[in-house]
């Protein structure tokens, strides 16, 4: 399919003058902002330089700025805009911002297009129209104003959009519409704030050809984390139907994250699938004053994923290749913000919009929040935008015209906002809605107004009430709380100065939320992932009923086939959803190296998973019972085994994140290691194979005593200083009445430590320690250091007060 082109449309004109107001996308590139507008520059430079490259982007044209002022010249509009204008001045009540903007929209509606300037319009649809070889072609009419998406200021839906527009009438009326909206009140807010003159600005307006995504799937992607800045993921959202649900936040969007550095590698790096609700569509209908509708989706669908992996990667890669052309052509890094489109009918992939992301490119500062109450009472949580901590008084509002009773520092709880709410929420301390995904309105305004936000709450209405006093908490992840009462809280804004250490420094990171956040501490990657904090809180399930799901009731059976979801079965859903949970850290990390240790859960926390009370005997010591190595080659749990063995497998060889290193958590004897590493080589992990490096937890006195022995069959060593502890001093850690006891810094404990340390060296052997102590005692981490340990794994909240006390150290 040919581009529009200009000589084509100025042959079609039947009369009038030479075309001046027409500029075909296909000629459009970044510089001609002042008479196309931000949004339609974008578009005309991606179909002239990215089109060679396999993106697909929908054609069209933009009717210039020069047509906006013809317009409101032709109509005397001028000198009412402008005393409209001087009623607002620099500062305004929500009742005068209302008020001018209504009036001004209203005068522009009203206006008549010149008869020349429609001519020029027409003609270039109806050339657009014979370009997809049909009679009246369906569009976008979208406004591209000259003060929108600039590279340092970008502001969500400042202007209108209009779908599915077909025929001349209908075309024109949207045309005018879009000039109007050039005078929205949140437009007229954005440019006041920007100290852009209203006078100085035009609107140029964006004719494309739609994408039948009524009939598949559409949504957003930002080519960088939204909440953390963190530079390597792709974030996609996407739903059913067109993809103005999304954006506005009518739906909570299905969630995927793609690694960026493996995925320019050739791998299907999909490092995360969340499914979202998707219960309505926006569709094409036939009506003349409403050419879409909303409808529900069909149950079977919400409980399918709106793409399929291959799509996710091939819009990934589109992704990537954007990003890549703006960062070379503006000679800097340059993240996107991006609008996709699944067309139903020919099932191809488009993007009908690209534009910098601004927020993260602005931030300079990060502060970090913490909560300073430790057992904060939860009222109910949603998804967590902005990385802040607010406190303040409920105010929940049902109706946009009811928003001028929010007054300063109100948390304001809805079901979604609009653009028109944006004045309204710089009053805010926080926001709450019960609809929404991460890449919705509300979530974006808010990361632009740095307020923190919960979207997607869904029993918001329920459990919150006006003049309720509640904190929200937005600092732990991707979930947010909504807390009861007004806690205090801490902020941090830290300059780390450069140390050089006698080790190597890792965090702990057990939270895959989490790791986008971590990732960027100053640490040489992560000494101790667990995954039983992704099977507890992500999966639910024991492994054993996910690969037997035969052997369990049928009540269990039932709850199962709920908690696997799109997978086909329980043992796909418990390989997939580990595998992302392992991805996410190891992706964020990337390529530092991330120690993985295999599950090491005891009988009573296996039991008290999902269909757990079918595969687990009741022991009396749990802490002596049944758990690490002795699991991996038992017959009883190998079948769960594998599962964990198939997510590692799709993790380093599918998502092509080999910085993943395997550790074995409590070895007893040289033959358990022998064992184990035979079962993990019959289930595809071969050690030394692509590179996998096998460690060990050091921690057992045994591992201590033999630890050359142990050398043998593993490439390094991280010790565990709570089962070393309790183990050498006879303590059980989890009894009350002896924690007075467990001390890491016993003599005996230490000894068996520098043992280790110097064994494992005689052996040339890496060895570390990922347990508790030296993020709770310094002295501890001293002794470590002292003894000449190769590394330390911290908790994340130990990691900047260890660095400061290093560099006093050396001051």
């Amino acid at each position: 399919m040919e581009p529009l082109e200009y000589d084509a449309l100025k042959a079609s004109l039947q009369k009038g003058p030479l075309m001046n107001y027409i500029r075909p996308f296909a000629e459009i590139r970044l510089t001609d902002i002042s008479t196309v507008g931000g949004k339609n520059a974008s578009i005309g430079q991606m179909i002239s330089q990215l089109s060679a490259q396999g993106i697909r982007i929908p054609d069209g044209f933009a009717i210039t700025t020069d047509a906006y002022w013809y317009v409101i010249d032709r109509n005397g509009l001028r000198r009412p805009i402008q005393r409209l204008l001087a009623t607002l001045g620099d500062t305004y009540t929500l009742e005068q911002l209302q008020q001018a903007g209504s009036q001004l929209r209203a005068l522009i509606e009203q206006a008549t297009i010149p008869d020349d300037l429609a001519r020029q319009i027409l003609a270039a649809y109806d050339a657009l129209s014979q370009q997809y070889g049909v009679k009246t072609c369906d569009v976008a009419v979208r406004s591209s104003a000259t003060a929108e998406d600039l590279p340092t200021a970008s502001f969500a839906g400042q202007q209108e959009t209009y779908l599915n527009i077909a025929g001349h009438t209908q075309l024109l009326q949207a045309v005018i519409k879009s000039m109007a909206s050039l005078f929205t009140d949140r437009a007229i807010v954005y440019r006041t704030e920007q100290k852009i003159a209203h006078d100085k600005v035009a609107l140029s307006v964006g004719v494309q050809k739609m994408v039948r995504s009524d009939k598949a799937s559409a949504g957003v992607a930002f080519s960088i984390d939204t909440e953390t800045g963190y530079k390597d993921a792709i974030i996609i959202n996407g739903s059913y139907g067109l993809g103005e649900l999304v954006v506005k936040g009518s739906v909570v969007p299905d969630e995927y994250i793609i690694h960026k550095p493996t995925l320019s590698q050739g791998y299907a790096s999909i490092i995360r699938k969340r499914l979202g609700e998707k219960t309505v569509r926006m569709i094409y209908v036939n009506h003349a004053d409403e050419p879409t509708a909303i409808e529900p989706v069909p149950r079977e669908l919400q409980q399918q994923f709106s793409l399929t992996d291959a799509e996710l990667v091939e819009l990934a890669t589109y992704v990537l290749a954007i990003e890549a052309y703006y960062s070379t052509l503006k000679n800097c890094w340059s993240p996107m913000d991006i609008e996709w489109a699944k067309d139903g009918v020919d099932g191809l992939l488009y993007i009908v919009q690209a534009r910098p992301e601004t927020i993260h490119l602005k931030r300079t500062v990060h502060t970090l929040y913490r909560l300073a109450s430790p057992h904060p009472t939860i009222i109910t949580t949603g998804q967590s935008i902005g990385q802040r901590i607010a406190a303040g008084r409920v105010k929940v509002i049902h109706d946009v015209k009811n928003i001028d009773e929010v007054v300063e520092g109100d948390i304001i709880v809805t079901q979604m906002t609009n653009p028109d709410w944006v004045p309204v929420m710089k009053r805010a301390a926080a926001l709450i809605t019960a609809q929404g995904g991460r890449t919705c309105h509300a979530a974006i305004v808010s990361r632009e107004l740095e307020i923190p936000a919960l979207v997607g709450v869904h029993n918001a209405f329920d459990s919150l009430r006006d003049g309720m006093q509640v904190t929200i908490d937005c600092s732990k992840g991707t979930t947010g709380y909504v807390y009861e009462g007004i806690l205090p809280f801490e902020t941090d804004q830290l300059e780390i100065p450069d140390i050089q250490l006698p080790l190597t420094l890792y965090v702990n990171c057990a939270d895959p939320d989490r790791a986008f956040t971590l990732c960027q501490l100053p640490v040489d990657g992560v000494g101790l992932a667990r995954i039983e904090f992704i099977i507890t809180n992500n999966i639910g399930v024991h492994p054993m009923a996910c690969a037997h799901p035969e052997r369990v009731d049928a009540a269990t059976a039932t709850l199962l086939s709920a908690k696997k979801g799109p997978y086909p079965t329980p043992a796909d859903f418990y390989t997939q959803t580990l595998a992302q949970g392992i991805g996410m850290i190891a992706a964020a990390f990337y390529p530092r190296p991330v120690i993985v240790r295999l599950s090491d859960f005891k009988t009573n926390e296996y039991r008290n998973l999902l269909g757990g009370t079918f595969f687990e005997a009741v022991e009396e010591n749990t802490m002596l019972g049944f758990r690490g190595a002795a699991r991996f080659y038992d017959a009883a749990f190998t079948d769960a085994f594998a599962l964990e063995c198939s997510a590692l497998q799709i993790v380093r060889n599918h998502m092509g994140l080999t910085n993943v290193v395997v550790m074995i958590p409590f070895v007893r004897t040289t033959k358990e290691a022998e064992l184990v590493l035979q079962e993990m080589a019959r289930q595809g992990l071969t050690r030394g194979q692509n590179d996998l490096a096998v460690f060990m937890m050091c921690e057992i006195p045994s591992n201590a005593l033999l630890i050359e022995q142990f050398a043998h069959y593993f490439d390094g060593f991280s010790i565990g200083s709570n089962d070393l502890t309790q183990l050498t001093l006879g303590v059980d850690r989890d009894a009350p009445q002896l924690s007075r006891l467990f001390d890491e810094r016993d003599p005996a404990v230490k000894l068996l430590i520098s043992r280790a340390i110097a064994g494992a060296h005689k052996a040339g052997k890496p060895i570390g320690i990922c347990g508790q102590g030296p993020s709770d005692y310094p002295e501890f981490a001293d002794f470590l250091i002292d003894a000449k340990i190769d590394s330390l794994s911290l908790n994340d909240d130990s990691i900047v007060p260890f660095l400061m006390r290093v560099h006093q150290r050396k001051v």
